[in-house]
Parts: structure tokens; C-alpha cells; sequence
């Protein structure tokens, strides 16, 4: 029985952090089989953005396959930081 986790990785154009976020995300994700990465620009998600509480960008939350948020780092998390989250998620 496998369980679905999703990372959802908020960024923001010209954001040079992001673009770590997105390589840790996908390292993350070409070890974790049924990891989702989801990415979605601030911009393009204000009501969203608010409601979350996200601050800065990058922020990447991952979340449980019931949807509940198991993670949530904002900033660049390290490969590993963001593995154990993941697997504690799963």
C-alpha cells in the first residue's frame, strides 16, 4: 500500500533561492517514488498565499495524502531535511 505525498513549492519570478528550491524538490523527488512536486508562483495565488501564511518565497510545504501539512520550510531546506520531512509525511 503506497501513500501519495505532495510538496508544494511556492516561488517567485526573480527569485534566485528558488531555483535551489526546485533542484533540492526534484532530487527529493527522483528518490521518493510517490512524491508530487507541485510548484506555483505567489503571484498567480495571492487569496492562496494569504490563507496559507506564506511570507517569503521560496516556501515549500509538504503535505500528507489527506492533505494535512507534515513540513513546511521556508527558505531552501537541505536534501536530507527535506527527505526525513517526506518520509515522516509518508
Amino acid at each position: 500500500m503506497s501513500s501519495d505525498v505532495r510538496l508544494d513549492l511556492w516561488t517567485s519570478a526573480f527569485c534566485a533561492p528558488c531555483a535551489a528550491a526546485r533542484r533540492v524538490s526534484a532530487e527529493a523527488a527522483a528518490l521518493v517514488p510517490d512524491l508530487t512536486v507541485v510548484e506555483r508562483d505567489v503571484a498567480a495565488h495571492p487569496d492562496e498565499v494569504e490563507s496559507l501564511g506564506i511570507r517569503s518565497t521560496p516556501t515549500i510545504i509538504v503535505r500528507r495524502d489527506d492533505g494535512s501539512e507534515a513540513f513546511r520550510s521556508p527558505g531552501v531546506p537541505t536534501r536530507d531535511q527535506l527527505l526525513v520531512a517526506v518520509a515522516k509525511a509518508l
